[in-house]
Order: structure tokens, then C-alpha cells, then sequence
């Protein structure tokens, strides 16, 4: 079905109470519509469930979502009930007396959406059931579950291979936030998805603050980390069941609710401590990785690793946990060298040696993240294969590690520790000298390499029996290192190893090589500069972080407890009511009418319906009490020095992304060409390039109406808009009795929206 036969973006802000698409989403959605099979790469809080939620609303039929865990299933199932789409799901959580109704509905056809796990997908008598459901679709959720090579393979997602044989008119959609190159070619050959399209959004999640910090009496940090930050609700994760028994205890007791979560709990335990997280009523969750997947619950706005993640892709995972909303929120991890003796420990008990090897191959790439003293971020992004091309204000001196100074990073993210205060270098070319020469003399005695925890074994004299069944003990080498501990020389030799001056054969249970370049220092007695490990901060006083929606906090907080009233009045979460950016843009912006309620970000037809004459008393009640606040960036009367009364002229805090199909468009617009003659070069319908355009003006580009729009028609739409809102452009574009069509109304309302 072509995406003409809905209006896409009316239906976006109908339901999901949104004005514009993120990047990737409408080329994935007009790919599903048009019948293909997709592939989609989104981070965390890049808005996956949209791509399928939305074509549901289009499509006859039946869209059928496979989720891994039920709090996904319902989560997003309470969220489209609550935005007026007829939703349900169907699991284990269920009595048969809750399952009937369901299965009635589904055979009347009342639902548009039904989600499900794949253990039930898959029975026959159900797979039986769907082929008299006209299934339109099936969306794979969390696909790397399906891939051997993913950091969460699960078994039961193989089966899901059948289903293009079962139900082979069918489009697939396979959706994950976490794949390397390697894992998604195997979910798209699991799959057997046909010549999908495929989309692979930017890594990046640039709200999120990446730190690691040194662990130095664990609980005391965490509790300085949290007491700074007053009402904001995160999760910690654990290695251990018992380690999130005792910190929850332990935050609890100082003032902090926190409950644990793992898999030694009761279903119904667990159940009880994710819901009363998830509810606002306790604001830390003590987990084991056993929590989170799936879980939408928008303002979570830091995530701490108690312990050194086992891989690089389960912590991209986790901290993107954080910060699904979009605002400002911090990652952090604790680190000490000793958490590799514990990771190697779980490792070793392994029984398969492929597996072994594979998860000390990723132990070390954790590492390097922890230890490295460039970007994070480049470092995470560049783990997926995805290039940075920022730089830094001052060229990189690809010597200066050799020279001393001060390294300057390649790319400088301006949010992530090392970014924000490079760590003090020092002079380590003694220290080098003696690991590059041990590594160099074992091999010349026995004439192979050897791993790591050997070399420092040698270094620091250890009496072991490998060392005397090699005659180590014999080398010149042996016990010189007394000066730094094992851990201090583990430290410097994976530095080394960054550096480019040893090299890690993976290829080979891991062994240290020493390069031609390392062989080069050694000879000349180059000198090498060394960066100090990370340490632990003071604490952190700071509330307000760079990004965050600046707005009235007594107003914030007054809704924030409206809106906890309205979601305990329904039995759901209080993001399923409104979410903290709505509350926050509600808070700065003061909406006084309906027309105005319409313009905040995520407020949809059905929700203006049942909470605007709600919440619009609440702010006024505020405003009888209070004088409004002033903003840095808002517009002033210079005559009264007061922020002016909107008339339906709010910004858009979150802006639209230039996609490269936006980009395409723009490139030729700029060149002079008309809407119809873009349409043309592009073989798609002028709506489309209008869309564009309007993206693009959202996005902060100069867009010329005057030159597409007529100032009579300008004059005439705004008109409209005034009336009727920005809610409906169906309703705008009726309203002028089709002298107008969507492609001019979009423009003009983008540019209304823009004006301060």
C-alpha cells in the first residue's frame, strides 16, 4: 500500500502526538507500507516501535510484534491504549479468563497490533490461528536475539526462521538497537529476509554523558552520585544477585528508595519492584543485567555499572537505558583493574574453548574502553563500525604520546570524561622500556609469545610453575617491575598495546607480540608518555546539565505530581500519561488554550481530549500564583520586559535531523529547482519533497516560503492553523476547501512553528 493512502504525519501527531519524524523513521515506514522487507538499526530511544506501530494504523490486517519479555509487551501495549490504538498481547502473564476475550477480539478482527513472545508464536495450533488473522506483518523486535554472534542470543528466536515459509506474502521488519557488521548479516540470513532494505542510524546518543571513574568505596560514591541529583530515578547494574540486595539495602537506608532485581527473585517479586520503579515510586533499581530489556520508561536519567561489563555491546545496551527522552542523562562506570580477575574467573569456568576465546576477545575490548584516555565516544561508535568526522579544535600530533604533552583527542564529544577533563600524562618510558624488553626476551628464549598475566608475572618475579617450566625466572627481566603492582603493569601493557607498540593476537589465545614500531622504541630508547588511570571525582554538586529543557521547576514539579495522580487513577506508569519533555515544554511555554496544549511535543488527539482541560487548570491555578519565568532564549516585549502571550507560535524543542534523503532534496532546492521538478529527478510525488522541506526547516535550514508558497495562501493557511490548530492538517487542509493542498500547509505551519 503507497504511503499516499494515509497521511503519515497527520497520523503521527493524531496518535503520538509528534509533529515530525526522527531521522530514518518515514523512509522505513513508506519501505514496510510499499511491502518490502526491512532491516532497522536504531539506538535506544531512537523510536524503533514507531516504525511498525505507525503502519499498522494504515494497513488492514494484522501487525504481530515479537518481543522477548513481557514488560515490553505490556508497556507498549498500555502506551497505544492510551493513544487510542487497539492494541493487545498474548503470554504467559495472562489467566485463561484474560486470554479469551483476546483471542475473540482477534478473530473479529478489533485489533491492529498484538504482541507476542516467540515461544508462543511458533506452537502450531497458534501459528494455525494466524492464518486467518491477515497478518500484514511481522515485526521482529530485539533481532540479535536471533544471531549466535549477539551478546543475547536466545534459542527460541532460531525457530523464528520458519515463519517466511508459514507466511510467505508477509513483509518483515527485524529491529535492534546493538549489531556489529557480523551480527546483522546473520539476522538477515537467520531470517531469510528478502532483498530487505536496510537502515543503520547513528550510534550516537549525544544527551548521554559517558564517565568512568575509579572504585574507591563504592556505596559512599554512589550515594554522593545520587544525593546530587534529587528526584532523578536510575538503575545500577551488578554482577552479583547478592551485590543489588545489599546496595539497595544500603541506599535505602540513607534516604535513597531502591529495590533490587535479579533472577533468584519471585516472578511476582519481580514483577512488584520493576512496576513500583517503573511508577515513580522507588527511583533506584539494583539490577542484574536480568533487567531492562525492553523496558520504556523514558526518564531514567543515569545508569551506573557497578561492576566491569562482560562486553562492549551488553554496556551500549544498558546505558542506553538512560536518556530514552531525549534530556540530559549520565553513564557511569565504576572501574577497578581487579574486575578482570572476577570477569576471567566466570570465563574460564566456560566449557566450550570458542566460547572462551570469543568472551576474552570482548573482556579486552571492555577494557580498552575503561582505560582508554580518548573519546569514549568515538571509541563506543567506532566498536560498530561507525566513523567519527568532528574533530577536535587542535590537530591530533599522532607523536605526542611519544614526545609528552597533553594528548589531544581525535574527536572531541564535549560530554564524556576524557573529553570534558583529560587525564594527567606521565613519563613512562622506564616502565615501557622494561614491558617492550620482556616481551622481546621471552620470546628470543622460547621462542613463542606469551599472554599477558605471564609477562607481568615475569616482570614482578612471580614463583609460578609456568614461569619455571619455561625458565622465565632465568631472564634479565625477571623481578625488575617491583616498582608498580601486577595490576599497575597489566595497565601499562594494555596502553602499550593501544599504542600501537604491542599487539594483541586474538587470532591467538591473545598473546602479546611486540611491533615494528615497538621494536623501534626499544632500540632508540624513545621516550614514551603514559597516561595515569582514571580516578574518583568529587562529588558532583551540578543539577543542571547543558540540553536540559529550562522551564519553570515549581510548575514541573506540580504536574509532575498531577500526572503521578492521573497514572495511579489508571493503573499505569506516569509516562504513559505525558512524558518529562511534554511536562517540561508544559512548564516553559505556559499553554493557556487547546490550540496551544496541541503544540506540545507528544500530546496526540486522544490526550488532548482527556487530560488538556487538566492540565491547562493546573498551569493556570500556577500563574494565578506565580508570575511567569523568563528564559535565556526567549523572545522579550522590550516595552513591558515581559516573555510575550504565544499564539500558537511554540518553538519545536526537539528538532527534526537532515537525513541523507533530506539532504538529496536539499541539495537539488538549492540549486533552484522547483517542488515539481525535484519530484521529477526523484521519481517520487511532490508531497514527498514538501515533507522534506519541512523536515529541513525543522531541522534549522533556510527554507524560502516566499518562493513556494503565494503570500495570499500564506495568509489564508495561517488563518486556518489559528483556528483549528496544529493538531489535524487533515482538518486545516479541508477547512480551505482544497485550494490548498498538504505540501503548502506543511510549510506554513513549519514556518508558524518557528517563529519566536
Amino acid at each position: 500500500m503507497k504511503s499516499g493512502a494515509a497521511d503519515l504525519h497527520e497520523l503521527l501527531k493524531k496518535y503520538f502526538g509528534f509533529a515530525s519524524f526522527r531521522p530514518l523513521q518515514a523512509d522505513i515506514i513508506r519501505d514496510s507500507l510499499a511491502g518490502r522487507d526491512v532491516f532497522a538499526v536504531l539506538p535506544t530511544g531512537g523510536g524503533k516501535s514507531l516504525c511498525f506501530q505507525l503502519p499498522a494504523l494504515v494497513r488492514p490486517g494484522l501487525t504481530v510484534v515479537v518481543s522477548p519479555l513481557i514488560a515490553l509487551m505490556k508497556d507498549q501495549v498500555d502506551a497505544l491504549q492510551a493513544a487510542g490504538v487497539a492494541a493487545t498481547f498474548l503470554n504467559s502473564s495472562l489467566a485463561a479468563g484474560e486470554s479469551r476475550p483476546r483471542l475473540h477480539g482477534l478473530h473479529n478482527g478489533e485489533f491492529k497490533l498484538l504482541y507476542v513472545a516467540p515461544e508462543r508464536l511458533m506452537l502450531s495450533g497458534f501459528l494455525d490461528d494466524l492464518q486467518r488473522w491477515n497478518v500484514n506483518l511481522f515485526a521482529i523486535d530485539e533481532a540479535h536475539c536471533v544471531s549466535e554472534w549477539g551478546h543475547d542470543f536466545r534459542p527460541e528466536y532460531r525457530q523464528l526462521s520458519s515463519l517466511r515459509e508459514k507466511f510467505p506474502g508477509a513483509p518483515f521488519m527485524a529491529l535492534t538497537a546493538t549489531a556489529t557488521e557480523r551480527v546483522r548479516a546473520d539476522i538477515i540470513k537467520q531470517l531469510h529476509l528478502r532483498d530487505p532494505r536496510c537502515y543503520v542510524a547513528s550510534f550516537n546518543r549525544p544527551n548521554l554523558t559517558y564517565r568512568v571513574s575509579a572504585k574507591s568505596g563504592s556505596c559512599g560514591q554512589i550515594l554522593d552520585f545520587i544525593q546530587a541529583r534529587p528526584r532523578e530515578a536510575g538503575i545500577i547494574y551488578c554482577q552479583a544477585r547478592k551485590t543489588t540486595e545489599d546496595l539497595a539495602r544500603k541506599l535505602s537506608a540513607d534516604g535513597v528508595t531502591a529495590l533490587p532485581y535479579h533472577a533468584g527473585l519471585t516472578a511476582g517479586e519481580r514483577t512488584k519492584n520493576q512496576e513500583m520503579f517503573l511508577r515513580d515510586e522507588v527511583r533506584v533499581v539494583c539490577a542484574t543485567i536480568a533487567f531492562g530489556m525492553g523496558i520504556n520508561k523514558p526518564n531514567v536519567r543515569f545508569v551506573i555499572h557497578y561492576d566491569l561489563p562482560k562486553n562492549i555491546e551488553g554496556y551500549y545496551q544498558e546505558t542506553g537505558r538512560a536518556g530514552r527522552d531525549g534530556l540530559p542523562s549520565e553513564c557511569l562506570l565504576l572501574f577497578s583493574p581487579g574486575d578482570r580477575v572476577k570477569q576471567m574467573r566466570f570465563i574460564d569456568e566456560k566449557p566450550d574453548p570458542k566460547e572462551r576465546e570469543i568472551a576474552r576477545a570482548q573482556l579486552e575490548q571492555m577494557l580498552h574502553y575503561a582505560e582508554i584516555a580518548t573519546c569514549r565516544r568515538e571509541s563506543l561508535l567506532g566498536y560498530f563500525g561507525e566513523k567519527v568526522v568532528a574533530r577536535a579544535s587542535r590537530p591530533f600530533d599522532e607523536n605526542q604520546n611519544r614526545t609528552g604533552g597533553t594528548p589531544v583527542p581525535l574527536f572531541n564529544c564535549g560530554s564524556c570524561d576524557n573529553c570534558l577533563s583529560p587525564r594527567a600524562t606521565w613519563d613512562g618510558t622506564v616502565a615501557a622500556q622494561k614491558f617492550l624488553s620482556c616481551v622481546y626476551r621471552i620470546r628470543e628464549k622460547s621462542g613463542f609469545n606469551v599472554g599477558m598475566n605471564h609477562i607481568v608475572e615475569v616482570l614482578t618475579g612471580a614463583d609460578t610453575e609456568k614461569v619455571r617450566k619455561f625458565g622465565h625466572q632465568s631472564l634479565s627481566t625477571y623481578n625488575i617491575g617491583t616498582e608498580h603492582s601486577r595490576a599497575e603493569w597489566a595497565a601499562i601493557g594494555r596502553e602499550l598495546v593501544r599504542l600501537g607498540l604491542l599487539f594483541q593476537n586474538s587470532d591467538k589465545f591473545n598473546v602479546i607480540e611486540i611491533t615494528d614500531d615497538g621494536m623501534a622504541a626499544l632500540k632508540e630508547r624513545r621516550k614514551i608518555t603514559l597516561t595515569k588511570p582514571v580516578a574518583a571525582p568529587e562529588p558532583d554538586k551540578e543539577k543542571h546539565r547543558a540540553g536540559e529543557i529550562a522551564c519553570d521547576e515549581a510548575l514541573f514539579e506540580k504536574l509532575r505530581a498531577l500526572r503521578k495522580q492521573l497514572a495511579d487513577e489508571r493503573g499505569v506508569p506516569p509516562y504513559i500519561v505525558f512524558s518529562d519533555v511534554a511536562l517540561r515544554q508544559m512548564a516553559r511555554f505556559y499553554p493557556q488554550n487547546d490550540r496551544e496544549f496541541s503544540r506540545i511535543s507528544g500530546v496526540g488527539e486522544k490526550k488532548q481530549r482527556e487530560f488538556g482541560n487538566i492540565f491547562l487548570g493546573e498551569i493556570a491555578a500556577h500563574l494565578q500564583k506565580n508570575p511567569r519565568q523568563m528564559f535565556a532564549d526567549d523572545s522579550f516585549d522590550s516595552g513591558t520586559g515581559v516573555p510575550p502571550v504565544r499564539t500558537g507560535r511554540m518553538p519545536v524543542p526537539l528538532r527534526s535531523r537532515i537525513t541523507d534523503t533530506v539532504g538529496e532534496t536539499l541539495h537539488y532546492y538549492r540549486q533552484g529547482k522547483s517542488v515539481a521538478e525535484i519530484a521529477h529527478i526523484r521519481g517520487v510525488v511532490e508531497g514527498t519533497i514538501y515533507t522534506h522541506l519541512e523536515t529541513a526547516m525543522q531541522a534549522g535550514e533556510a527554507i524560502d516560503v516566499d518562493s513556494l508558497v503565494s503570500a495570499e495562501a500564506q495568509r489564508e493557511i495561517a488563518a486556518a492553523f489559528e483556528k483549528h490548530g496544529f493538531v489535524s492538517l487533515g482538518r486545516v487542509v479541508e477547512s480551505l476547501g482544497g485550494r490548498y493542498g498538504y505540501g503548502p500547509c506543511r510549510l506554513v505551519r513549519a514556518a508558524l512553528q518557528m517563529k519566536p
